[in-house]
């Protein structure tokens, strides 16, 4: 029996909430990864400045809410929480997929938090395979309008759509779709993985074809397999899900490898990252932004003023790792010799 969507995003939410849904093994990279300590920065720790710039839009941090939920009983607290706090800081807010929007108008306003952020860049989420499961350009657009959104992110999910007992397993013609739906729907499209990466050739593949930014998504953070291994009632399915806990290219080697590949095009960080120093590392790797997701769940289902203390800590690390490499600007930090990759 096909379980209804909106409970389907509760259950994410309770899985990711309390369960163990990350691998034991495979991490970032981030760890393999440090800076040389600068006893001399020569710099004002107060003049340090975190501002970037998101599609011709400044922002005051390179940091992105990544998309968590939407659709769900208790979303709306939470996406309403975030949304407050994103504007106050100044950082991008990315939906929870918002095929529930178009499918169900019970759940709606969980997704229309445009008036809690009225100059906060909002990205609306869709996974990519509903392009060849009804999904296309006029949906899109109901989408933008109703989310108030600036752009969509298709997000690619294959494995979790194998384990998922509702999955869409159909990922054939998919960058033909993708191709048409950049050319006709008027809003800046991106893709991201779910936790499992993406690497510089596909990157570059889908870039060719009109996407306008990759968010690699690595592994090292909530592996979807393991949430979907919680859900399953499917003995076999939820065996094989465990194979698969460690499966991924690493955040780290995820950015490094879309940076080979691409140039232009703006290449957002997440999967697996914690702390301002894992941004500043992904930075300094090659990526524009960086993504949190899980690290700040908890605190979106309690307050806006729990948000705000978990957003603040992970931007006075940033500053502090800037301040320690003597990086006074996104700008040095992207290309500080101040890295040392012990992975390479």
């Amino acid at each position: 029996m096909t379980v209804p969507i909106n409970k389907r995003k509760s259950e994410h939410i309770k899985i990711a909430l309390n369960e163990q849904v990350t691998g034991e093994n495979i991490s970032t990279g981030f760890d393999q990864i440090r800076f040389i300590h600068n006893a001399l920065p020569e710099i004002n720790f107060d003049e340090i400045d975190m501002s970037t710039n998101f599609f011709g839009q400044g922002r005051k941090t390179p940091f992105l809410i990544s998309s968590m939920t939407g659709g769900a009983e208790f979303a709306e607290t939470i996406n309403r929480n975030l949304a407050i706090a994103a504007e106050e800081k100044g950082w991008v807010l990315a939906l929870g997929s918002t095929r529930a929007l178009i499918e169900s108008q019970e759940y709606r306003t969980s997704f229309q938090v445009r008036k809690y952020a009225p100059t906060t860049p909002i990205i609306a989420n869709l996974g990519a395979v509903q392009l060849n499961y009804g999904f296309g350009t006029d949906e899109c657009k109901q989408i933008i309008d109703i989310t108030e959104a600036d752009s969509l992110v298709l997000h690619l999910n294959s494995i979790q759509e194998v384990i998922q007992p509702e999955g869409n397993l159909n990922f054939k013609n998919l960058l033909m779709k993708i191709e048409r739906l950049c050319s006709e729907l008027g809003v800046p499209i991106g893709v991201k993985e779910v936790g499992w990466g993406i690497d510089g050739v596909t990157a570059k593949r889908l870039c060719d074809v009109g996407i306008s930014f990759i968010d690699v998504a690595g592994a090292g953070g909530t592996s979807w397999s393991q949430v979907e291994k919680f859900r399953s009632k499917d003995s076999v399915k939820s065996k094989a899900a465990e194979t698969f806990s460690e499966w991924g290219i690493p955040t780290s080697e995820c950015i490094k490898s879309v940076r080979e590949y691409i140039e232009n095009q703006p290449v957002i960080a997440s999967g697996g990252m914690h702390t301002g120093l894992d941004a500043a590392k992904a930075i300094a790797l090659g990526a524009d932004m960086t993504g949190f997701g899980r690290s700040i769940l908890k605190e979106a289902t309690q307050s806006v003023e729990d948000v705000l203390e978990v957003m603040e800590t992970k931007e006075l690390e940033l500053q502090m790792t800037m301040f320690a490499i003597g990086a006074a600007s996104i700008k040095e930090l992207k290309s500080t010799n101040r890295l040392k990759m012990d992975i390479y």
